[in-house]
């Protein structure tokens, strides 16, 4: 609930934990049939949408059925996903469980309202939503194509976030001229990123949003499999764009996100341009294991249309893999998945 001062304060009413029991008329092999990929078939339908249970104000911290909804005031992804593996420890009969949640929300207090600028919406216009599965094999072709110093350095999520920003830009078909930001989530705990010293166990949210503009035609301009100079317009480009995203998530900027201050100003842009990537591989959803083993599919459900999750699957030969469910204009989708096809058929000749 709210509070004087735009506070947020949680009512502890004793009412414990919303489950929803329910009974279904299909199996999960019909669904792995069907491919346990987002969008997941039924998944409306196995997502009971209890009144009062979806918004921020007012409602339970947390709605356990077939899937999960948590409120994220409360805790960030690694938040849930540390609380869900506890739950799982419980289940599997352990005395108790690994690691003990901790506060400590002064650590990080919003002493100001936040200030954010008003933007229009994005445009209405009908949607289709796709996964599309990327391989180590895949990553490794990518990462042969760039300039000797980033082949060293650029990290798996660096790739891919510069890959999937510059084969969305191109099908999106935006103007020169126009900036076609990039938001990441950069996580501040201790050992991530900048490194706020959180103690083991924090579960509130530790993740502030890091934004990169870049105009549309250099993310463009220039294919993608030039590795002789880092220049506009190629891979190698955008990665140095990703890199300089993350690298502008300091400490500094990460408390004054948390007391409502600005650090730095951003041009105005079209929100339909942009794109925010959360990268879920390495939170621990694939490690909860209830005492019937690991999940088939643990992670985001769904997408919209500015957001691309990353998320750690097995292919069909049992490897690792990842998964970017993705949200587009039809026509639009139809030419991602040309330009996704194209660009992994272009790394392989370059190799």
């Amino acid at each position: 609930m709210e509070i004087e001062g735009w506070k947020l304060v949680v009512d502890c009413t004793g009412e414990g934990v919303l489950f929803v029991q329910a009974d279904a008329d299909v199996q999960l092999a019909d669904l792995e049939a069907a491919g346990l990929r987002p969008p997941f078939p039924c998944w409306d339908q196995l997502l009971f949408d209890v009144e009062g249970s979806s918004g921020t104000i007012n409602c339970p911290l947390l709605l356990i059925q077939v899937m999960i909804r948590s409120n994220h005031v409360m805790c960030d992804a690694i938040g849930i996903a540390q609380f869900m593996n506890a739950v799982s420890e419980l289940a599997r009969g352990l005395p108790s469980i690994t690691v003990k949640p901790v506060w400590c929300r002064e650590l990080i207090e919003m002493r100001n309202p936040p200030v954010s600028d008003t933007l229009p919406d994005v445009p209405f216009v009908p949607m289709v939503e796709r996964s599309f599965t990327v391989r180590a094999s895949d990553v490794v072709a990518m990462k042969k194509c760039l300039p000797p110093l980033l082949r060293d350095t650029a990290t798996t999520f660096e790739i891919l976030a510069a890959f999937l920003w510059r084969a969305r830009t191109t099908t999106l078909d935006i103007p020169p001229g126009e900036d076609a930001p990039l938001v990441v989530a950069v996580n501040f705990r201790d050992g991530y990123g900048a490194g706020m010293s959180l103690p083991t166990g924090y579960y509130g949210n530790a993740v502030a949003t890091s934004m990169v503009p870049a105009d549309a035609a250099v993310l463009r301009r220039g294919s993608l499999g030039d590795a002789a100079v880092l220049r506009r317009g190629s891979l190698g480009d955008a990665v140095a764009l990703v890199q300089l995203a993350k690298a502008a998530g300091t400490t500094e900027y990460f408390r004054s996100t948390a007391k409502g201050t600005k650090v730095r100003g951003l041009r105005s842009f079209n929100p339909a341009n942009l794109l925010a990537i959360s990268d879920t591989r390495n939170i621990g959803f694939h490690r909860m294991d209830f005492g019937w083993g690991e999940p088939v599919f643990a992670g985001p459900v769904s997408t919209f249309f500015t957001m691309c999750y990353f998320i750690r699957v097995k292919d069909g030969d049992g490897e690792d893999a990842f998964v970017m469910p993705l949200m587009l204009p039809r026509l639009a989708m139809d030419r991602f998945a040309s330009e996704v096809e194209r660009s992994l058929f272009d790394d392989a000749n370059h190799m």
